[in-house]
Parts: C-alpha cells; sequence; structure tokens
C-alpha cells in the first residue's frame, strides 16, 4: 500500500524545511511529509557562515536585493516584494531565534552558532506533525491521476502536491529531465582564484580594499568587481573574488579557469591621481627610503613587494625616484596583472549555477509551467548568489511563496 500525502517535500534542507514549515502553518489539515536521501537534514545550514549561518543580508530594496544574484536577477524581483529580507527577520524572531547585524549588512543568529536555526526548524516541524523521512533517496517520479508518485529505495509515496527543494542534486535533475524539464548544465560558482605569483606568495592573510577585472588577450575589461581581497596560500579570495566568480561563472568553465586579472589595489584611485599623489610624495618625503613607510594604505609587506615588481630598490629614497620609476609604481598600483591557474572551491559552502531553467517556473508561485502543483524552492533552480546570506533568502522568499500558492 502506498503511502500517500497532500504535501510532501524532497530534499531535507534549508528551502525544504521552509516550505514544509510554511505549508503546515497554512493548512493545519494538510498531512505533508519531507523526504531526504540522507542520515542527517540540514547538513549544508550546520556548515554556512562558518559553522554561523549568514541567514540573510541587510538589503531592504527588493531592486537592490535582486542585484546579488547573476542568476535569478529578473525572476526574483517580484518574489522579493511579498517575501525578503525584514519578512525574514520578522519569521525567525517571532519563533524565538535572535537575529543580529554585521558591518557589513551580514545577518545571523545572535548565538552565532547555526545549530540555532536547525533547532528552531526541527522544532517547528515536530510541533507542526510533519513528517520527516531519512535515508529516503528519491529513485522514480510520476505524474499520475490526482498527483505523483514517487519511489524510494524502501517505499512508495503518492502526493497531490510536490516540491523539489534537493539543492544541486544531478540525479533529482535527470528525474525532473524525464518529466519534461529543461536543466541548465551546472558549473562551479563562488570559488577563489589559484594564483602562483612573486608578489603575493608571501602575503598570506594580508587583506585590500581593491578593484578587480576579468580581462581578454588584448587586455580589456570582460567583468569588474570591488572590496574586500583577501591574498592566501593558493592566490586570492574574499568578496571582490567571490563576487567575480559568481558573475563570471559561465564565462570562466569553458576556459577551465584559466584566465587574466587586473588588481588596482587602490580601488577608485586612476593611474593619474596615484602618479600626482606620488610627485607629491616625492617632494614632500625627499630623502625618506620608499620601503620604510607603505602608501595609500596599502599593507607594508604588499607595498613593498609592489616596489620590488617596479624596479625600485629597497634603499632608493623618494629624492632619486624617475618619472619612469614612478609610472612604472603606478602600473603595479592600479594595473598589476596576474593569471589565475584554477580555481578552489569557498569553504565547505558549494554553490553551483546551473539547474530548472527559469523559463518553465511561474515565479508567482514557484509552481512548474509544465506539471501543476510540482513546485521548486532553492537552488534546484538555476539561480545562484553571491556571498552572504542571498542564496539562503533564495531558498526563503521561494519557500514561502510555495506555502502560499498551495493555502
Amino acid at each position: 500500500m502506498n503511502k500517500t500525502y497532500d504535501i510532501i517535500v524532497i530534499g531535507g534542507g534549508a528551502a525544504g524545511f521552509f516550505t514544509a514549515i510554511n505549508a503546515a502553518e497554512n493548512l493545519p489539515e494538510a498531512n505533508i511529509a519531507i523526504l531526504e536521501r540522507g542520515s542527517e537534514v540540514l547538513t549544508k545550514v550546520k556548515v554556512s557562515g562558518g559553522g554561523r549561518c549568514n541567514v540573510t543580508h541587510a538589503e531592504f530594496s527588493p531592486k537592490e536585493l535582486s542585484t546579488n544574484y547573476p542568476r535569478g536577477e529578473k525572476e526574483l524581483l517580484g518574489p522579493f516584494h511579498k517575501f525578503m529580507t525584514g519578512d525574514t527577520m520578522a519569521w525567525f524572531e517571532q519563533r524565538g531565534v535572535a537575529l543580529k547585524m554585521e558591518e557589513d549588512g551580514r545577518i545571523f543568529p545572535a548565538s552565532d552558532s547555526s545549530q540555532t536555526i536547525i533547532d528552531c526548524f526541527l522544532a517547528e516541524s515536530i510541533r507542526l506533525g510533519i513528517d520527516l523521512r531519512k535515508n529516503c533517496a528519491v529513485k522514480q517520479l510520476k505524474v499520475v491521476t490526482g498527483g505523483f508518485r514517487i519511489a524510494t529505495d524502501a517505499e512508495v509515496f503518492e502526493t497531490k502536491s510536490l516540491v523539489v527543494t534537493t539543492g544541486s542534486n544531478p540525479k533529482i535533475w535527470k528525474i525532473l529531465e524525464s518529466l519534461g524539464h529543461t536543466i541548465v548544465p551546472p558549473v562551479p560558482s563562488l570559488f577563489t582564484f589559484n594564483i602562483e605569483d612573486v608578489r603575493i606568495h608571501d602575503l598570506p592573510g594580508v587583506a585590500t580594499n581593491s578593484t578587480v577585472e576579468i580581462i581578454d588577450e588584448k587586455g580589456k575589461s570582460v567583468l569588474q568587481s570591488e572590496g574586500p581581497l583577501l591574498i592566501t596560500h593558493w592566490g586570492m579570495s574574499g568578496p571582490a573574488i567571490l563576487k567575480l566568480s559568481a558573475w563570471g561563472a559561465r564565462l570562466l568553465e569553458p576556459v577551465q579557469y584559466q584566465f587574466p586579472i587586473r588588481v588596482n589595489w587602490l580601488n577608485d584611485i586612476t593611474s593619474g591621481q596615484a602618479f600626482e599623489n606620488l610627485l607629491d610624495l616625492k617632494q614632500t618625503f625627499a630623502k625618506q627610503t620608499l620601503s620604510k613607510y607603505a602608501q595609500f594604505n596599502l599593507p607594508k609587506r604588499l607595498w613593498q613587494n609592489l616596489l620590488i615588481a617596479a624596479g625600485i630598490d629597497s634603499s632608493e629614497i623618494w629624492a632619486n625616484t624617475s618619472n619612469k620609476q614612478l609610472q612604472s609604481l603606478v602600473e603595479q598600483l592600479t594595473q598589476s596583472t596576474f593569471q589565475v591557474k584554477g580555481k578552489s572551491t569557498f569553504k565547505e559552502e558549494f554553490v553551483t549555477a546551473g539547474g530548472v531553467d527559469l523559463k518553465e517556473v511561474n515565479f508567482k508561485s514557484f509552481e512548474s509551467r509544465i506539471h501543476p502543483r510540482l513546485y521548486f524552492a532553492g537552488e534546484v533552480l538555476n539561480i545562484d548568489a553571491i556571498t552572504g546570506g542571498f542564496n539562503f533568502q533564495n531558498a526563503w522568499t521561494g519557500g514561502f511563496l510555495v506555502a502560499l500558492a498551495m493555502k
């Protein structure tokens, strides 16, 4: 005898729990189950934000919030008018989860522990009588009269409404393809750049506020990002790099992550302005050694490495520098070119660009345009964001609107 539910959610992650909890509150009489393939639920929530769970971001304009999604910007604008940052904060706080906002806009539980979010979801699912089925990997999915039939290793389930919240799961994508959905092939997003270069090889941990560009073979800018840049043992990371990796995900995969970048270590200071500043320094500190004090608020070791790269001896004094040397230094400061040779995944927070084609989804309800009462939420869709809590916000918004549509 097949086990029957009013609503089944496939995927026991952030989007799955949020959808199920909201659906159970909207439909108190509904019989709801979450099917999770693994022995644990909410595993990505646990490791997110370094174990603190960056639940959302302090961006309170739907238009501005949507600009953080390389894929999904246009589609999420409408949904964000119905459920976004402030609604997310209120949702958690109404359930006893105190939140705090950090200087960079990221929002975390006040406890600084992702377990607080996990405990909230588990407690709410128990309170609402949601049936949580672990070790329940979906093998087959069929559209049947009155709904859907789901076959797993151990059991067969039937449901009137089905929500897929499985994230980047190739097996589920293949099943959805068999139902007629188009899957945009996945490529990595949110990764750091592997760079071997004498200018940065001894500087892990050094951070600057910089502008970074991906450039073509002629040196023309293809993509640009700005913000904190972190030098690491393997190359470069930090928000400026991660944003570039997200926006360039489709661009960088065909070239196998081998490409040049250009860094302006001075961020918004132009080459012309930098040269004028250096001429002023030459007059003001004529007898001082250039390497003694870092300029432009740069970390001292980075400044010294850029001097060497510009061909300026460590014992050189300002008065003796030629305009040609200063121009060479300007180039290092504002137009340092590096060759990226590969990528590294950003911590445990692996994000992909790819998934269910957005043209096949009605974003008023996150319902399939191909099969009525089949819904999607989270990264199973071809939606991804830069780092900072935005991927979770997509999960919360989608889950909330799916639950509302089933009311």
